[in-house]
């Protein structure tokens, strides 16, 4: 221990909700945090069949250019199974570089959790 990885390492809590999930990011999502992102994402995809995937930023100020393509092969994945994958919480600077990258074209962006949940219908009841 006593190594500060904070920066690169990529936190990913997961909170299932019916036939969808919230996935919570804290950290920087460059080609590593891209990867668990992946990673945890196909899992819910492939494991147990979770149609819908809200990820939220609020915890990450970083993403990277590895990051947002590999978070676009994510959504080209989920749309060939017929799901969708949605954002909400980003910061400012984020959301600007997911519209140049043209990320917001393959996913919605939300505002705020309530936001994305209501519209994506990822609500408690099951």
């Amino acid at each position: 221990g006593g190594k500060n990885r904070m920066t690169e390492e990529l936190k990913v809590t997961i909170e299932r909700r019916g036939n969808g999930a919230i996935l919570y990011t804290r950290g920087y999502i460059n080609n590593v945090g891209g990867e668990e992102i992946a990673n945890r994402a196909y899992e819910l995809i492939d494991g147990s069949g979770t149609r819908t995937l809200l990820l939220n930023l609020g915890e990450t100020k970083i993403v990277n250019s590895i990051g947002i393509s590999i978070l676009i092969e994510i959504i080209e994945k989920m749309n060939e199974k017929g799901g969708k994958l949605a954002f909400c919480c980003l910061t400012p600077v984020i959301q600007k570089t997911f519209q140049i990258m043209g990320l917001a074209q393959y996913a919605p962006i939300f505002p705020d959790e309530e936001t994305a949940v209501g519209s994506l219908g990822l609500d408690r009841t099951e």
